[in-house]
Parts: C-alpha cells; sequence; structure tokens
C-alpha cells in the first residue's frame, strides 16, 4: 500500500477516517495486515505528509496506534501521553493535524487497565506525575459508584475500567471547551472528534 497523498486524504472525510481505523483494527485482530513496503512509504513521504486522522493515545506501550489501528508510515498523527489528556501543547498539536496539515479525524483512545488512572484513583503524588494526575482527577470524581471508598482504587478493574472510559469523555469535552479552532471545524463538519477504549486483553478497539 502506497502512503497517503494530498489527493487521497482530501479524498476522505471523516466518517471514511473512523471506518478506516475500525477496518484496520479488525484486520490487527485477524492478523491479516496489509501489506506495506515501510522503507517505501519513507521515500514517498520525503516531501510532505497528509495523515487522515489524529489518535491522542496513553504512552502504555501495549497501544502503538499504528499498529493496532494497522496504518503506515504517513497515515497518522500519533500524539501520546500518559492519561490521554489534553494540555495546550496537546491542543496545539492537534489543531496544527486538523487545520494545518490536514487531518479529517480526531480519536481519543483510551485503554483498559491503564496505570495513570490507576494513579488517579490512588491519590499518587509523585514529582511531575502529580499534577499530570490531577488532570485526570475529575474523571475519577465523575465516576460516582461504587461509592465505598474502599472500592474506589485501583484495585477495583471494573472502577478503574470505569474511569477510562470517563476519561475519555472529558478529554472531549475539554478538547471542545479549551479549542476554538477544533469546535468550530468540527461544527462545520470538516473534522470528526471521537473516544475510543482499546482492550489490553485482546487487541479490540471499542469506539463510544
Amino acid at each position: 500500500m502506497k502512503a497517503h497523498t494530498k489527493e487521497t486524504q482530501g479524498a476522505m472525510t471523516p466518517q471514511s477516517a473512523l471506518q478506516a481505523l475500525k477496518d484496520g483494527n479488525q484486520r490487527f485482530l485477524n492478523t491479516s495486515p496489509v501489506n506495506r513496503d515501510l522503507l517505501e512509504q519513507v521515500k514517498d513521504t520525503q516531501s510532505g505528509q497528509y495523515p487522515f486522522a489524529v489518535v491522542l493515545s496513553c504512552i502504555d506501550s501495549r497501544v502503538p496506534a499504528e499498529i493496532v489501528f494497522d496504518q503506515g508510515i504517513g497515515d497518522i498523527f500519533s500524539a501520546r501521553v500518559a492519561g490521554n489528556i489534553v494540555n495546550e501543547d496537546l491542543l496545539g498539536s492537534i489543531e496544527y493535524g486538523c487545520k494545518v496539515a490536514g487531518s479529517k479525524l480526531v480519536v481519543v483512545l483510551g485503554h483498559t487497565g491503564c496505570g495513570a488512572v490507576k494513579g488517579a484513583c490512588d491519590d499518587v503524588m509523585l514529582g511531575n506525575i502529580t499534577p499530570l494526575l490531577a488532570k485526570i482527577r475529575p474523571s475519577v470524581a465523575a465516576v460516582t459508584e461504587p461509592s465505598d471508598p474502599s472500592q474506589r482504587t485501583s484495585a477495583n478493574k471494573t472502577f478503574v475500567n470505569d474511569v477510562v472510559h470517563k476519561n475519555v469523555e472529558l478529554t472531549i469535552g475539554n478538547i471542545h471547551s479549551h479549542s476554538a479552532v477544533l469546535k468550530e471545524m468540527e461544527d462545520n463538519g470538516e473534522i470528526q472528534i471521537v473516544g475510543a477504549v482499546y482492550n489490553v486483553a485482546d487487541g479490540s478497539v471499542t469506539f463510544m
């Protein structure tokens, strides 16, 4: 498969971009990836890049976006940070991917058993991890069940994964609230902003 060009990127819609990622994850699950010559894609993209999507995901080593969505060089912008949260720098990066470079889709990708979410659930305090986890704690508070404090810890897998989903939702809300550029593009139908959760146990991505 060839790398995307300005023409192939331009022909995609937010909906077709989303379908391309869904199809890619299905190929990943079926162990039937597209045949790619990655070095040829390096050459194809040496003078420019035309990714069709931006994926904001966690730094977790088990969740490499290009692999789990079966994408090649030049296909997606991959923004990674513990807990898939947003700040000014990440918002600027996503704005660049969409407004400047032409991507049609933004995916906020959480994952089951997220260590950053576990840290937020347990009120971990450690160096610069502390302010990072502070951005996840609103998601912890927003999950109201169970109410028993002893059950609201990283030991409760169901609670952790509920917070994972809520964190994706609130991150999308923060994108809408803090990026007028992306909000306007979505309102105009130029892009779509969606949430998803990757299952580290089986490799599947569930879109929310």
